[in-house]
């Protein structure tokens, strides 16, 4: 196994972490600005106020994109798998 292979494959991985984070955090941000502006708009200060909203967002989210992110992450995985005898021979 060459260096290259091993930052490809390390790349790839980052990659695929990327892309599974990103729905959810995406969603976290933008719930976060909305009860942010609605803060500043009534000046309510409770820092307790967001963490329901990202909640449900997050489980609303996970619902809607979890079986794609399933199929990205167990295609990754079997092609990472059926690529093992090619690496080491």
């Amino acid at each position: 196994m060459t260096p290259e292979t091993v930052l490809t494959i390390g790349q790839r991985a980052l990659e695929m972490t990327l892309m599974l984070a990103a729905p959810m955090l995406i969603t976290g941000l933008l719930i976060g600005l909305l009860v942010g502006i609605f803060q500043a708009a009534t000046q309510i200060n409770e820092m307790t106020l967001s963490f329901i909203p990202k909640l449900l967002g997050a489980a609303a989210m996970l619902v809607m994109v979890g079986p794609w992110m399933l199929k990205e992450l167990v295609g990754y995985t079997r092609a990472l798998i059926e690529s093992i005898p090619s690496l080491v021979g």
